[in-house]
């Protein structure tokens, strides 16, 4: 397995891959400094291998390098933030309660 996570600016989405075959995708969009999390899915064949995880990092190293927050409506995303509370502070403090995430602080 040659897995990559590339950005698809035009589809509105982050595409992981197994060599040429997109195997799973995280959509976004970005507004006003903000980038909006809805959906992250993993191809149920690959499921278990961790792909999801090194998705979800992937989008999330993206949005700090381009110094975004994000809105994170995607569960596996807000999991994700959970278990990964260093990754917290892209998540904007007043929207967290909106998510059920702790303020950073806490």
């Amino acid at each position: 397995m040659e897995i990559t996570v590339v950005d698809v600016p035009e589809r509105g989405r982050f595409e992981i891959r197994d060599g040429e075959r997109v195997v799973g995708l995280a959509s976004y969009h970005v507004d006003q400094g903000v980038m909006t999390l809805p959906h992250t899915e993993i191809d149920p064949t690959m499921g278990g291998r961790g792909l999801g995880t090194q998705l979800v990092s992937a989008v999330l190293t993206a949005a700090r390098e381009r110094g975004l927050h994000v809105l994170p409506y995607c569960s596996f995303i807000r999991k994700y933030l959970v278990d990964h509370p260093e990754q917290l502070d892209l998540v904007a403090e007043a929207d967290r309660p909106t998510f059920g995430l702790a303020p950073a602080h806490s």
